[in-house]
């Protein structure tokens, strides 16, 4: 592992697999998918593929001989053609993960690429530090270090 350069595609797909065994896409997928209802570019794609879904069905008459399994993969096939998935998902991905990247996602990963890259270098630390609190006391406000360095 040592011989293989930065960016070589067996070294990254050893890091995408021990990034997969810590849990951290998982993760990732489910910090993303608590945010994703509550977004307006979720709210506005649901509702324009329900409208698009009902003014479609509106053209059908239900009958009991209709072949359910054909329709639907019909509005499927018609809402995929639409393009209004790729902009929707688009707008979605900017509205949860974009803000989500260089905050969250950025520092774990590579925490645990330094850890995977130098194992044992890397004690047990904190996934990230709280900004710099630890050194602001010490040399700002002598009264709150106490003394105990």
């Amino acid at each position: 592992m040592a011989g293989l350069p930065p960016g070589d595609p067996q070294l990254v797909s050893m890091i995408v697999s021990h990034l997969k065994t810590q849990g951290l896409f998982d993760q990732f997928r489910r910090d993303c998918l608590a945010d994703v209802d509550t977004k307006p570019a979720y709210l506005n794609l649901k509702q324009r593929v329900d409208n698009f879904v009902s003014n479609h069905l509106s053209n059908h008459t239900w009958s009991p001989h209709l072949n359910k399994n054909q329709l639907r993969n019909n509005i499927r096939q018609l809402v995929l053609q639409s393009g209004m998935l790729e902009q929707g998902v688009d707008r979605i991905v900017a509205q949860v993960v974009d803000p989500k990247v260089n905050h969250i996602f950025r520092p774990q990963v590579e925490r645990v690429v330094r850890e995977f890259l130098s194992p044992g270098s890397c004690s047990e630390e904190p996934p990230v530090p709280p900004a710099s609190t630890e050194d602001k006391p010490d040399s700002s406000i002598p009264e709150q270090a106490g003394g105990g360095q």
